[in-house]
């Protein structure tokens, strides 16, 4: 199986890439739609079911799927030896996708919220959330390509 996972890495990383780029597009655009829900839509209207499908299927289609190819390629990378566990890149990179991953579930639960009608953030909030992904991703691309410590 490893022999086989190895002749297919290229594909694997590929696979990878595919994904993270699915699940960053969405991790930027959820708590963009966030903003607007909390700031123009009154719990109960035509504009919050919209929001909430929007919200919904976007998690559900994209971002959910998108993590879990990620972390599934990026484990078998990881298997396959693409990490250096002395180096403190790779740590970084490793704790900033954890983080990520916080953030996604800390996005799903106030989808939630929205859903019940019960959300207590104002836009201001989502706008400021909506910059942690890309600090994140910076991060993450920083450690993993350029290796700077």
């Amino acid at each position: 199986m490893i022999d086989f996972l190895n002749s297919v890495y290229p594909w694997i990383k590929a696979i990878h890439i595919m994904a993270v780029i699915a699940w960053m597009a969405g991790m930027f655009y959820l708590p963009r739609l966030f903003v607007y829900h909390a700031e123009r839509a009154q719990v109960g209207s035509e504009l919050d079911l919209t929001f909430q499908i929007m919200e919904e299927k976007l998690l559900r289609v994209i971002i959910n799927p998108a993590m879990i190819v990620t972390w599934i390629a990026g484990l078998i990378m990881i298997g396959l030896g693409a990490f250096d566990w002395g180096s403190v890149w790779a740590w970084v990179k490793i704790v900033s996708v954890i983080a990520m991953s916080g953030l996604h579930g800390w996005l799903s639960a106030r989808r939630k919220e929205f859903a019940a009608g019960t959300n207590t953030r104002s836009g201001r909030t989502y706008r400021i959330v909506n910059e942690v992904p890309t600090v994140l991703m910076m991060v993450i691309v920083i450690a993993i390509i350029v290796r700077p410590f």
